[in-house]
């Protein structure tokens, strides 16, 4: 239960966090964002491994949960989120949702062919919900745009959005397997912010060699004031939102924290809303594209027999359903 409420927690911040970083990057670059938002991390994640012990456990590590962390750190904070601030970017925070839940059919293709699990006919129903909400989103753009619409209401970029939101795909999709690999001989939540500790350091080393090859201290003296404000809010969002995350798969297994997480495009809709209507496209074809990768999230990731008995389907149903297909 309690790692549930934190996956329920790091889904919040999550989604508040987005609609922070769309209003800043409508006025500043996304590495610009980067920038900011993943090295403040580091502080906060020294205060939080100081005052849980993370510091102590650390002399136990091996070699391979050092890299496994700081490879975790590479491959979620740099390359998944430049991946999801691009895509904000593009398409917006609503629209650009449908397509980074790609990533739970990720981590579903590395868990079957490296921790050996199956997929089922409910499963296989839940792939098929995801991979049809961006579809959604592609009639959507084929379509006549919403009544009411305003004249200077937000015009997407889709293309690129697509590209970078299967980015980010890929990069939230695959870190949770290597966070799971790291924290499998070191439990507790020491070592879960421990290891958010090495994945930000790894992280603003990357960040921080990328913005030296485009200017460096001139290149930063661009970003916009404003938008400043915001990647700084979204710092400590974020920062919260991963060691909630960190801490629920220390104590609940990827099973659990996942779908849960999911929650996190209902947070970044509804605040998006709140926050920046004039910058976001929230149509019927986008909530159904939502809906649907909802439903196929859930459908994916919970396991099958506990939700079909809360459901009350009959036992031969169940055996049937749950059943692996490969």
């Amino acid at each position: 239960m309690f790692g549930a409420m934190l996956a329920f927690g790091s889904a919040a911040f999550f989604g508040l966090n987005t609609a922070c970083i769309r209003r800043g990057v409508l006025k500043s670059t996304v590495l610009q964002a980067m920038a900011i938002t993943v090295p403040l991390g580091v502080p906060l994640f020294l205060a939080f491994a100081a005052a849980m012990g993370g510091f102590t456990v650390m002399r136990d590590w091996q070699l391979s949960t050092w890299l496994l962390m700081a490879l975790a750190g590479i491959v979620h904070l740099v390359i998944g989120r430049y991946g999801n601030y691009r895509a904000t970017q593009a398409l917006g925070a609503a629209l650009s949702t449908p397509v980074q839940q790609l990533s739970i059919l990720v981590a579903l293709a590395l868990a079957f062919f490296f921790l050996g699990e199956t997929v089922n006919a409910v499963n296989a129903f839940g792939i098929l919900l995801v991979l049809v909400g961006p579809m959604a989103v592609v009639r959507r753009k084929g379509g006549k745009a919403a009544k009411g619409a305003r004249a200077n209401s937000f015009e997407p970029d889709y293309l690129p959005g697509f590209f970078w939101g299967l980015v980010c795909a890929l990069g939230y999709g695959s870190s949770p397997l290597l966070i799971s690999w790291a924290l499998e001989a070191h439990g507790g939540y020491g070592n879960s912010v421990a290891g958010g500790l090495v994945s930000y350091v790894a992280a603003t080393v990357a960040v921080g060699l990328m913005v030296m090859a485009v200017g460096g201290r001139g290149y930063m003296a661009t970003l916009d004031r404003g938008s400043g404000g915001w990647y700084l809010v979204s710092s400590v969002l974020v920062a919260f939102s991963q060691l909630f995350r960190y801490l629920a798969l220390a104590v609940a297994p990827v099973s659990v924290v996942v779908p849960i997480q999911r929650l996190s495009v209902i947070f970044r809709v509804l605040f998006s809303g709140v926050i920046n209507r004039e910058h976001e496209v929230l149509d019927g074809w986008i909530l159904l594209s939502i809906l649907l990768s909802i439903v196929g999230a859930v459908a994916i990731t919970l396991d099958t027999a506990w939700m079909l008995e809360a459901i009350g389907l009959p036992a031969p149903w169940i055996d049937w359903l749950s059943a692996p297909l490969v």
